[in-house]
């Protein structure tokens, strides 16, 4: 059994949904679909929600573009009555759940809106192909840290093992991203998470192999909206799929990696416009691998940088406070520097921006901090690639192990970053 997933822009459209299929109808035997929402849909979604705690006049336009881009699809498909049925069902329900007032808590209606995306989405993509439909929610369960949420795998694996039964057809079709509380209050695993659910189910299911259908020709050593001269690397390890993804690779979700490591199941990144082509595996190597530089650029980044008020040193029970407030207010720490009296944090810039926060640090700390940043990663550097990544940019910050060099840039004009 096979495990298959697909993201946005692989069935963004009529044509590419009937590519989605034709590349079904390559491999024969059991597989698991996990789709994500269609195009741009998530982003969308979170609009939405936004209109719809804020209680602005924008949410009715940005609902009509949300169902008209979808029926625009249906009508073009042309799908099976039971599965139109299915999809506009769905577009009703997330219609109906706008005319309810919201909770006080954003996280928790920004997964109960935004799960529409990829329901909506696989209700779309069952076209061409005898399959069973599963809602993933049935299956994935996880705890209450809405927009962010932890899997239960012991109840998750009885649950999975249960629901995922082929019962005469080879093709289960079903959801990224979301899963559900033991209340069957929806969750999602934090964004771009469709890549875990399928790494989850291949684990629970002891799947042959897990393949993520892309618009590259596989794992890159840079993106290429940011590089120009981007090569494909052919073979990586768990372990330099992990660097990679940790440091801000957004090819593969950081998560998915260890469970597929812990049950030995190989990745496959590969093109869905030419499904014949081999992409990149990523499995267990049991030697160092020799890469060309390989560049990740992750933007929307903060730096702050905190000084004790009294001149005191920064020790272990600084550290422990600064964590603890970080981890409070759910903001994701990227890179740290420490001297006597300062620590330094390059951190994912929040939605609703820094200044709160720093109001609160500043009762304890003198904080200095800019926005706007780009945290640049570079493995296998060299000269040449340094040079290249500076390009003029001021460097706030810089770190170098052996493999890894980061630095926290101020970019000083926007371009795209070639070798010339």
């Amino acid at each position: 059994m096979k495990v298959f997933k697909f993201g946005g822009a692989s069935v963004s459209s009529a044509p590419a949904i009937k590519n989605v299929t034709s590349i079904l109808q390559m491999y024969p035997g059991r597989k698991v679909m996990v789709i994500s929402a269609m195009g741009n849909t998530t982003n969308e979604l979170e609009l939405l929600v936004r209109s719809y705690y804020k209680k602005d006049t924008k949410l009715p336009e940005i609902l009509n573009r949300i169902k008209g881009y979808h029926e625009q699809i249906i009508q073009e498909l042309e799908i099976e009555e039971v599965n139109l049925a299915q999809a506009r069902r769905l577009l009703a329900s997330l219609e109906e759940r706008l005319t309810h007032m919201p909770s006080l808590q954003f996280d928790y209606e920004y997964d109960q809106v935004v799960c529409y995306g990829e329901l909506i989405s696989t209700a779309i993509n069952q076209n061409g192909i005898p399959n069973k439909w599963v809602d993933v929610r049935d299956s994935l369960r996880t705890d209450e840290t809405y927009r962010e949420a932890i899997v239960d795998w012991k109840w998750s694996a009885m649950l999975v093992n249960n629901n995922f039964t082929f019962n005469g057809v080879d093709l289960c079709v079903t959801q990224g991203f979301i899963g559900s509380t033991t209340t069957n209050q929806t969750t999602t695993l934090g964004r771009e998470g469709s890549d875990f659910t399928a790494a989850i189910l291949a684990n629970l299911l002891n799947a042959e192999s897990v393949t993520i259908w892309k618009n590259v020709p596989g794992v890159l050593n840079a993106d290429p909206n940011d590089f120009t001269d981007t090569e494909k690397l052919e073979v990586l390890s768990y372990k330099e799929a992990i660097e990679l993804s940790y440091s801000g690779a957004k090819v593969i979700h950081p998560k998915t990696i260890k469970p597929l490591r812990n049950k030995n199941i190989p990745l496959f990144v590969r093109p869905f416009d030419f499904p014949e082509q081999a992409g990149t595996v990523i499995k267990e190597i049991d030697h160092q691998l020799e890469l060309v530089p390989v560049y990740i650029l992750k933007k929307k980044q903060a730096l702050i940088t905190l000084s004790p008020d009294d001149f005191s040193f920064i020790g272990i029970d600084v550290l422990s406070e600064v964590f603890s407030f970080f981890k409070a207010n759910r903001i994701k720490v990227n890179l740290i520097q420490q001297s006597a009296i300062d620590l330094s944090l390059c951190v994912d810039e929040p939605e609703v921006g820094l200044e709160s926060l720093v109001m609160e640090l500043r009762r304890q700390f003198d904080v200095r901090y800019n926005t706007g940043l780009v945290l640049a990663t570079i493995r296998f550097y060299n000269d040449k690639s340094l040079e290249k990544i500076r390009n003029g940019h001021e460097v706030l910050m810089e770190q170098k192990s052996r493999r890894t060099v980061r630095m926290v840039l101020k970019y000083q004009r926007r371009e795209r970053n070639t070798d010339q």
